[in-house]
């Protein structure tokens, strides 16, 4: 998270804590930090910190992801190597939308998804196509590996289903937009995908592109670690 997304998080904090102790109105629910997470409301500062949280009470996460059109299989905890496995994950066979093949992710991940095609794939789609996307292509979301696929150093947060890699979209007419194709391109197709990736960033903690490096040309990798970085 940047350090200027800190400070206003820190000052929404405090203000809501104020309001809390001298009994000035309830604030609405997507702005208080003690109300659950609803897969309505936009994203704003709050929204990392309830994903996060969410991490920690898998009761609650399902709960959430139950507002979604979401079908899933809750999967057991399990270690699949040194520093690598998945706890509160859940198969996701498909979204509100399909995906190209199911695969195993964080509860807060899906979550995350999920506000992020409500609020960010569907929004940009009709902006730019004057109709919805259908079907996400992806390139998986767990594997047990480190950043980069290195041979040594920090495991990727792959290594513990919270991370995906989005490699393109059908729109509902058939149409695909792919990065690996269309990101350079230009045009209504290169368009879309920039919206999207920037909305992306206003849920996930990370979102890495083409603009990245040439590891990610092909896709679009989004994650829910504390870290902040929108390439």
């Amino acid at each position: 998270m940047t350090l200027r997304r800190i400070l206003r998080l820190v000052v929404l904090l405090a203000t809501a804590a104020a309001a809390f102790w001298v009994g000035l109105p309830q604030l609405p629910d997507r702005w208080s930090p003690w109300a659950p997470l609803r897969l309505s409301d936009p994203p704003n500062l709050l929204t990392g910190f309830k994903l996060r949280r969410l991490g920690g009470d898998p009761a609650a996460c399902r709960a959430v992801l139950d507002q979604a059109d979401f079908t899933y299989t809750p999967v057991a905890d399990r270690k699949t190597g040194s520093g690598c496995g998945f706890r509160n994950a859940v198969r996701i066979e498909r979204g509100d939308i399909a995906y190209g093949g199911g695969f195993v992710a964080t509860c807060p991940l899906a979550v995350a998804l999920e506000l992020f095609e409500r609020h960010a794939l569907q929004p940009a789609a009709e902006a730019v196509f004057g109709q919805p996307v259908v079907a996400i292509e992806h390139l998986g979301s767990y594997a047990c590996r480190n950043v980069g696929n290195r041979p040594a150093g920090r495991r990727s947060q792959h290594a513990s289903a919270n991370a995906l890699d989005i490699a393109g979209v059908v729109l509902r007419d058939g149409t695909r937009v792919t990065l690996a194709s269309d990101w350079d391109g230009g045009g209504a197709k290169a368009g879309f995908l920039r919206r999207a990736r920037d909305g992306a960033c206003e849920i996930f903690g990370v979102v890495l592109g083409p603009d990245y490096d040439a590891a990610h040309r092909t896709h679009l990798h989004v994650d829910l670690s504390r870290a902040s970085l929108c390439r």
